[in-house]
């Protein structure tokens, strides 16, 4: 059996390379690409030890694990105790993953009989042979990661959201809404005559007190024409409240919203709340979220006491 040394070499270059690059991505570590080249050379060196007889006893888990230790060091350096530990974990948790996705494609991709083959019956239990290509592996490896990494950043994508959400409580008159609303910082709408804030939530909350034909016309923009077609003879319950609020969308002129002037509104978080009397809510159309997290945007002046509180 002929083995390429360079090969296999430059492989495992590649490999350990991806691993600590990803490393750095999930522990949110600035990485210096000749630190990460010459902590991935380490790694490729210490494989190709294995050609050589003589240092069998090298291949040991304590000296695997000083050496990916090494190999962290190398890459990221010793900031702390405590972060060089997370170092660790995240780059052992990355190794499970690519790992886990190399192995699990490879019994995927076989028939009955392939994996039968790739068994082997000891005493006391079973061996597996594993055989893949390089073209395989590192397939393989990448995909796993990618998938992690997505994993990864939806998780935090989705702790970030949730830490700016609170749930919002509308009163007018006897009628109550209630929902969760996303605190958005870039929220700067405001009645340009009161300077009143103005938050935004989904017109399908209020569905059952709006008349039916109003939310084709909220969701078509065409707001302006339902409160000019309002007339004396049926008149809409909440008449005096409404507001039209102008803004101006991306790559868009301005346009209209239809708001409602509560008597207060309630935001509540982490057990505190705060509620205003000087604030619009504006009717939108659409979805403001996709996967329903939210459904209203919170001006931020109507939590600033929710922020000084914390």
């Amino acid at each position: 059996m002929a083995v390429y040394v360079d090969v296999v070499f430059a492989m495992n270059l590649m490999i350990d390379g991806s691993l600590l690059l990803m490393t750095a991505w999930i522990r949110d570590i600035r990485a210096v690409w000749w630190k990460v080249l010459a902590a991935a050379a380490i790694g490729a060196s210490y494989v190709m030890l294995m050609f050589v007889p003589t240092l069998s006893f090298l291949f040991t888990f304590a000296i695997k694990f000083v050496l990916s230790l090494l190999m962290i060091w190398t890459a990221f350096g010793f900031a702390s105790l405590q972060s060089f530990i997370r170092n660790v974990a995240a780059f052992y948790a990355v190794n499970f993953v690519a790992a886990g996705a190399v192995l699990g494609a490879h019994y995927m991709l076989q028939g009955r009989s392939e994996i039968w083959q790739g068994l082997a019956f000891i005493e006391g239990g079973v061996r597996a042979e594993l055989k893949t290509g390089i073209v395989f592996v590192l397939s393989a490896v990448c995909i796993g990661l990618y998938i992690y990494r997505s994993v990864v950043r939806g998780r935090r994508e989705r702790e970030l959201l949730t830490d700016h959400l609170a749930e919002v409580s509308v009163f007018i008159g006897e009628c109550e809404r209630r929902c969760i609303g996303l605190i958005d910082t870039g929220n700067q709408l405001y009645d340009p005559l009161t300077r009143t804030p103005v938050m935004v939530m989904e017109a399908s909350v209020w569905e059952d007190e709006l008349p039916a034909s109003w939310l084709g016309h909220i969701r078509q923009s065409q707001v302006d024409r339902l409160v000019a077609g309002i007339s004396d003879e049926k008149p809409f319950k909440w008449q005096d409240r409404l507001r039209l609020v102008p803004y101006r969308g991306v790559n868009r002129g301005t346009r209209f919203m239809l708001a409602l002037k509560p008597d207060s509104v309630c935001i509540e978080r982490d057990g505190r709340r705060e509620e205003s009397r000087k604030v619009l809510v504006a009717l939108d159309g659409g979805t403001l979220s996709a996967d329903g997290a939210y459904r209203a945007i919170i001006h931020p002046s109507l939590v600033q006491q929710l922020h000084k509180a914390n």
